[in-house]
């Protein structure tokens, strides 16, 4: 199975590392290691993270540093949706805006 980052996910990165590499470079380049081998746990056993059907019903979940990584398990694929920090509104960032 692969994965696919969306939009919105890479754009979280974007903000993170911004972050991470104004303050701090090894932990920044840590950090996206440690999500690179997040997202190959998260093809290979998609499963693994914590159900988030509440904000989505097909919304999982795995920590990473006090962030969470949000993806989604297609029929053939793993789509990351978003990776943002565990103290944010999560129910915030999933609301349809209908």
């Amino acid at each position: 199975m692969q994965y696919y980052i969306a939009q919105e996910a890479s754009q979280d990165l974007d903000d993170i590392l911004d972050y991470f590499f104004s303050h701090n470079i090894d932990a920044g380049e840590r950090f996206i290691r440690e999500f690179n081998k997040k997202c190959q746990n998260i093809a290979k056993f998609p499963n693994i993270g914590r159900s988030y059907a509440n904000l989505d019903p097909k919304l999982r979940g795995i920590p990473l540093d006090g962030y969470i990584v949000f993806y989604k398990v297609n029929k053939d694929s793993v789509v990351i949706v978003r990776v943002v920090s565990g103290y944010r509104d999560l129910e915030s960032l999933f609301v349809d805006d209908e």
